[in-house]
């Protein structure tokens, strides 16, 4: 209870001393503030985001109390508020001389360093604070975790925060905390361990168990992401972030018919995302409801017609039906809205393949695979578009000018290998067939209803009898 009045008291000590501060201000008149009174009045704005006022306050401040080291570590930090770290490490090199012993001032000087991108020096400075008082130990590593969090210096906060959980194993923040720092680096094992630990802990946080599912979905371990998705839902039933990405999974897996429902769910939140309705329509498209496909694309197109996935969608539809003009139309928009899908100029190739338009279509692949020159089907379809049309004595040239350029890319070595041997030259054919062998093994599956084993060498058919591939 007397905790409870000291607190209230503080508060209200707080309020009017931001209210005597503004009045000040709104009347221009000119007040003295003691040292307490203006850290109060510069914290609150500094809390409140407010770095106008913050820095009038720190300004008058440093005029009125010049000598004040905590005066003078509150400019610096409202000078870093603004982005002038520079201006920020001035002061703070003066006050070292000062106070060396201060830990707040080698706080605001690593977190100085950090903003002007020396993550190690500002990890020097602040190992130096963490020697200065061993009774404020627990409190310097939440002020240097809280500064690397701000600055998104992930990675190196871990250690910092492994030795914060050490000190105080019954905060469980700390636990969401290194969850969270371990997903941000990508390291998704221990992630999920300490998001696990921290959900023993608070079972029914929703945003860990979203948090959990989406690196599920990352690392494919798609049935736990949606156990995931739906603990999250049972707690929060208004997560839509959670609803969209349970959708999105249950497409991934191929489970259209039940992935419908919740996209429509999704939409009804939102009911102009213009992905849902594009995802919705591709779930309808693949349980053949194609009528209910067009309608959500058409739908997705009148709230954004430059959304390109959605004319995309139309021309795949069209294409599939073996309406290659009507496809070529949606393509062709799909491109001028985005020419940097590799999978938009490969679908647009083949519907010009289909018209008979072989340059077009070989111009298509070209910019496909300059997108992606890993794109294995556009590789395939290549090499099956000129052996068709004979012209693999032609081919060759441009594809060696490619291989000189690209460099060592599995399709292109079995491409090369497959003409050279059709061209009669077995020697350049097996060199290709092992360079693409070495890089990618698997691919060599997709080639082999167009790989002609009749022309090939004892050394090729060794080659494939040794890597178990005839």
């Amino acid at each position: 209870m007397e905790e409870d009045k000291n607190k209230y008291s503080l508060e209200e000590e707080i309020r009017q001393a931001v209210q005597k501060f503004e009045r000040m201000k709104r009347n221009n008149e000119k007040y003295f503030f003691d040292v307490i009174e203006f850290e109060s009045i510069i914290d609150y704005y500094i809390e409140s985001n407010n770095s106008l006022k913050a820095f009038e306050a720190a300004t008058l401040a440093t005029q009125q109390h010049p000598n004040s080291v905590s005066i003078q570590i509150r400019k610096a930090r409202v000078l870093l508020d603004k982005g002038r770290a520079v201006e920020a490490l001035r002061i703070l090199k003066k006050l070292e001389n000062i106070e060396p012993g201060n830990h707040e001032i080698y706080i605001t000087k690593g977190t100085a360093l950090g903003i002007l991108g020396d993550v190690q020096g500002a990890m020097k400075i602040f190992d130096h604070a963490l020697t200065l008082d061993s009774e404020e130990t627990g409190n310097i590593l939440f002020s240097v975790v809280s500064v690397l969090q701000n600055l998104n210096y992930y990675e190196h906060l871990i250690p910092y925060l492994l030795r914060l959980i050490d000190m105080e194993p019954n905060y469980k923040a700390h636990l969401y905390d290194l969850a969270y720092a371990y997903e941000k680096v990508e390291k998704y094992n221990e992630s999920i361990f300490y998001y696990l630990k921290y959900l023993e802990e608070e079972p029914f946080s929703d945003s860990a168990w979203y948090n959990l599912g989406i690196i599920y979905n990352r690392t494919e371990m798609y049935d736990k992401a949606l156990e995931a998705y739906d603990y999250t839902l049972a707690i929060n039933g208004l997560n839509t972030f959670a609803i969209f990405n349970k959708a999105n999974v249950l497409s991934t897996l191929e489970k259209y018919t039940e992935a419908i429902p919740v996209y429509k769910e999704y939409l009804d939140n939102e009911p102009d995302s213009v992905e849902a309705m594009t995802y919705l329509a591709e779930c309808y498209e693949k349980t053949d409801k194609i009528e209910l496909a067009k309608k959500y694309f058409h739908e997705a197109i009148e709230v954004a017609p430059d959304y390109a996935d959605a004319w995309f969608g139309l021309g795949v539809i069209e294409y599939n039906a073996g309406n290659a003009d009507d496809s070529l139309i949606y393509f062709r928009k799909t491109v001028r809205l985005d020419d940097e899908n590799p999978e938009y100029w490969y679908l647009l190739g083949k519907a010009h393949y289909i018209k008979g338009e072989l340059k077009a279509a070989l111009s298509c692949f070209r910019e496909s695979l300059k997108l992606d020159a890993y794109y294995n089907e556009v590789w395939i379809d290549l090499g099956k578009m000129i052996l068709r049309e004979k012209l693999t004595s032609r081919a060759i040239p441009y594809l060696e000018h490619a291989y000189r350029v690209t460099g060592n890319l599995p399709g292109l070595n079995y491409l090369l290998a497959l003409f050279y041997l059709h061209d009669g030259n077995r020697q350049k054919a097996l060199r290709h067939l092992s360079m693409g062998i070495e890089i990618d093994k698997e691919l060599l599956e997709e080639f082999k209803d167009v790989f002609p084993l009749y022309l090939s060498s004892r050394k090729i058919n060794r080659l494939l009898r040794k890597e178990k591939l005839i």
